[in-house]
């Protein structure tokens, strides 16, 4: 089963090698392209694909207004931020929105296929640049114990689990238990840490131990 990717970019000529490199894959396809916020934000519900490379910065709109308004719709989407900005309140305000991804446009086509294999399956691809400003960001914040207090058992084993980069498929493989659950698992431990995504959870969780 191929990995089903909307493309949401209103630089055409990017928009256009992004779909061409990426069905020339033989496990993933472009199931739709999209060059303004207005389309993407209309008809992507219904096509519900498994990732969605999002341009923040579009002609109509903010692709972090986007991922605001359907991320709730579409649940099982992941969502990687592909853009030429590296500002520290884009990456912020796209990772709070629900991105699990943020890739600079200079990335090799290498980079961002093997980007949007890892979302899909669970991981939170970034560029180099971005991981460091995140981390930095995290490592001046100090974690409330409280929160920790709040996870069961089950949920502390798997945040330690994503901590030391397994998959969900990995951590459902070694738990016994299915990906559906490893995922309401993730989704409580983002709740009860107040976090919105996996890699503030580990930063936080790096930031408790240490």
């Amino acid at each position: 089963m191929r990995i089903s990717i909307a493309i949401v970019e209103d630089e055409k000529n990017y928009n256009n090698a992004l779909k061409k490199v990426i069905n020339y894959q033989d496990d993933m396809k472009v199931a739709a392209q999209f060059f303004d916020g207005n389309d993407a934000l209309k008809n992507l519900p219904d096509i519900s694909p498994d990732v969605v490379m999002m341009d923040i910065q579009l002609q109509d709109m903010l692709g972090i207004e986007i991922i605001e308004k359907l991320r709730k719709k579409m649940p099982e989407t992941q969502f990687i931020m592909c853009t030429s900005f590296e500002d520290d309140e884009k990456i912020f305000n796209s990772l709070k929105a629900g991105a699990m991804g943020y890739l600079i446009k200079g990335e090799s086509m290498d980079k961002i296929l093997s980007s949007i294999r890892d979302v899909y399956n669970g991981g939170a691809p970034m560029s180099l640049s971005i991981a460091r400003k995140v981390l930095s960001h995290f490592e001046k914040k100090l974690p409330e114990t409280k929160d920790f207090d709040d996870l069961t058992e089950r949920e502390k084993e798997i945040l330690e689990l994503l901590s030391k980069g397994l998959l969900y498929k990995e951590i459902a493989d070694q738990k016994f238990i299915s990906i559906d659950t490893v995922k309401k698992h993730v989704g409580n431990i983002y709740r009860k840490l107040h976090v919105s995504n996996k890699v503030e959870a580990i930063n936080k969780f790096n930031n408790f131990k240490n």
